[in-house]
């Protein structure tokens, strides 16, 4: 697999999946999609009906045929509908079903037969012994023979005890005779041993491509198994084969994952064209339960523009593809993010200067921006550093230069994490109708590491809903699962508190209201995807897309949202997950 094609998988691989068990350890399970009755008449619990900027509820609600038919009073609603089945929420809070605007379905399916290497508390991992010994125990238990390829995905070096990757030598000592390849929880790096080195033709002599980092080994140019952004491509492109195979034989259970957490539209956040015949054919099988979208990979742009079967924005048998994904940089946590000003803290394969590195040049951008635009395509664009947003917003300007286009347009281009975007930009945001998708979660899973790498002011200010509210914007918010958990009660949880692992507060002055951030998953998410008309509150004539929830996220304690437990979910009047 050639460079160029790998890139579309760079971030269809991420690093690090939920546990699937409950948060309590009660019992959970997915259920199978049952008929609903002619019309369901839902009461008894605080109804929010996300219909505006402040709370609102509803004393009922009322489904038929998979949609809305009445939101008001009990006594209008059963006097309009007499026969209709009453649902009694017992106190319970019924909200729209959660929207994901950003993850990536497909590798939550593939870390089903990875080995689970993440720190705490999504796993157990503390050290590099720990990772080993998980290593070698998943060859033994799952009878891997010498010779086949062994992946892992999760570790995290700021998380472990040694505070830094394991070496390809310490992977050697327990699996010398298999390749192996470790995805770090950024999804932008990895580390290789000695025999998948040399399976994919890194040695002393490789040069670092455009890019990307070979990080050697002390006083040599020998690769000790750290491959960075471009020069991971290569292990990506191999693992995406090899795993490709597994496809079918996880999708149910990766749908009925996101829906046990309330959502009933989920994302794959860059798709190959494989895959996306893959997911249609599921799709025109009858087997989606939820709705899911993709988004094309940027080098198969051109390809999805021409192809036929691929109609962009619209669905079939609930999936849809609405978009295209380009990757601008890497990650702040792994320091490949691009900045204006360098990083405080020493970065692997830097000496001086070291602000990160753009994913793809100036001109190549553009040109990206121009054939989407040319084509009414909407664009997401990950974009961590001020200096790639810079690049984006000149590309957007450039574009619309060439092609005689209003800068305000209504494309709803999506700038993905935005995660120390700058206040100017924000600004030029909202003048440009551009939208950020913010990615909160990071204050809690590396906030302590931002404020080391680059100051704390640099660090309180990433993701900074509060403004880009108070500006006017429509900010969503995000797991990019696999990278922290998809369960959007967490996401509501960082968003409000924004807490570091070390109990620090990262951004004061950045913290959304719960009701802030819960339309950034309903109302929020539904326009970035243009389905503010049929998604995103509960209003008549909208999808019957629900979620019920043990408490409300609203009424609790803000360190107590991420504890709220997701007991149904119901997608077009239909229960997809019900907790027993």
């Amino acid at each position: 697999m050639k460079i160029n094609q790998m890139k579309n998988a760079l971030y269809i691989l991420m690093a690090a999946v939920f546990f699937y068990s409950c948060k309590d350890g009660a019992a959970s399970k997915a259920v199978e999609t049952k008929p609903a009755s002619s019309s369901q008449l839902f009461y008894n619990g605080d109804i929010i009906t996300m219909n505006s900027d402040t709370p609102e509820y509803a004393e009922s609600v009322v489904e038929q045929n998979g949609k809305i038919v009445f939101v008001g009073s009990r006594k209008d609603a059963e006097a309009k509908y007499p026969e209709v089945e009453r649902i009694d929420l017992k106190g319970k809070t019924l909200l729209p079903g959660f929207i994901d605007p950003h993850s990536h379905f497909g590798m939550v399916s593939n870390s089903m037969g990875q080995v689970d290497l993440n720190p705490e508390p999504v796993g157990t991992v503390t050290n590099i012994p720990d990772i080993t010994k998980k290593i070698k125990a998943y060859k033994v238990d799952n009878n891997i023979p010498d010779g086949e390829w062994i992946f892992g995905w999760g570790y995290d070096d700021g998380q472990l005890e040694e505070k830094r990757h394991p070496t390809k030598s310490e992977i050697d000592a327990v699996l010398p005779n298999n390749p192996v390849y470790l995805q770090h929880t950024s999804g932008h790096m990895g580390v290789a041993n000695s025999m998948a080195l040399k399976k994919m033709n890194v040695t002393a002599e490789t040069p670092n491509p455009d890019g990307g980092n070979i990080e050697r080994m002390p006083n040599s140019k020998e690769p000790n198994g750290l491959v960075q952004e471009t020069a991971m491509y290569p292990f990506v492109g191999n693992m995406l084969q090899i795993l490709a195979k597994d496809q079918a034989k996880y999708f149910d259970a990766t749908q009925e994952y996101y829906a046990s957490n309330g959502i009933t539209t989920a994302q794959d956040g860059m798709t190959d064209r494989n895959t996306i015949k893959f997911f249609q054919s599921q799709a025109d099988a009858g087997k989606l339960k939820i709705d899911l979208i993709a988004l094309g990979g940027n080098n198969d742009l051109k390809a999805n523009l021409k192809d036929s079967t691929i109609h962009f924005k619209t669905y079939k048998n609930h999936f849809k593809v609405q978009g295209t994904k380009i990757v601008a940089d890497g990650s702040p946590q792994g320091k490949t993010a691009f900045f204006t000003k360098p990083f405080k803290t020493e970065v692997p394969g830097c000496s001086h200067d070291c602000r990160g590195l753009p994913s793809l040049s100036k001109e190549a951008l553009n040109d990206l921006f121009v054939t989407a635009y040319a084509d009414d395509n909407q664009l997401f664009i990950h974009s961590n550093g001020d200096a790639t947003i810079d690049m984006v917003i000149e590309a957007h300007e450039y574009a619309c230069a060439q092609l005689n286009q209003p800068l305000d347009k209504d494309r709803r281009t999506i700038v993905i994490h935005s995660q120390f975007v700058r206040p100017d930009q924000l600004a030029t945001f909202k003048k440009y109708n551009m939208e950020p998708s913010f990615f909160t979660n990071h204050a809690f899973f590396w906030g302590d590491e931002h404020v080391k790498n680059l100051g704390k002011e640099r660090a309180g200010f990433l993701s900074p809903m509060a403004i880009a509210i108070r500006i006017g914007l429509k900010p969503t918010n995000h797991s990019d699962a696999t990278v922290t958990p998809v369960n959007p009660l967490f996401t509501i949880w960082s968003a409000v508190n924004r807490v570091s692992r070390s109990g620090a507060t990262i951004g004061e002055s950045e913290k959304a209201t719960p009701y802030q951030a819960l339309q950034a998953i309903t109302t929020n998410a539904a326009y970035e995807y243009f389905e503010e008309d049929s998604k995103g509150s509960l209003s008549e004539g909208k999808l019957a897309d629900f979620v019920i929830l043990d408490k409300n996220p609203l009424k609790v304690d803000a360190m107590a949202i991420k504890d709220i437990q997701v007991l149904e979910t119901i997608k077009e009047g239909k229960t997809v997950f019900k907790k027993q």
